[in-house]
């Protein structure tokens, strides 16, 4: 490589990828307590308020670190992939 290079720094996992397992993770926890994990999402992405979101496997402390636009971005654009 020469100096004049530019050297791209991966910081780890990405952040779709990230999103993902979050996403994949809390349906798992509501699954897993008796709830209707899409129900419980949608209510929390529509009122950001973290209560939709059950404290179980630390599922809400994990959704509350993402920004709630990212989740529905990264929704979003896995929806529509190839269409």
């Amino acid at each position: 490589m020469e100096f004049n290079e530019t050297m791209v720094f991966s910081g780890g996992m990405d952040k779709s990828k990230h999103i993902q397992e979050t996403l994949y993770t809390v349906h798992e926890a509501l699954k897993l307590k008796g709830y209707n994990p899409i129900s419980q999402l949608v209510g929390y992405i529509m009122s950001g308020d973290p209560t939709y979101i059950t404290s179980h496997n630390n599922a809400r402390s994990l959704i509350s670190k993402l920004e709630r636009d990212e989740i529905l971005e990264e929704l979003f654009k896995e929806y529509l992939k190839d269409k």
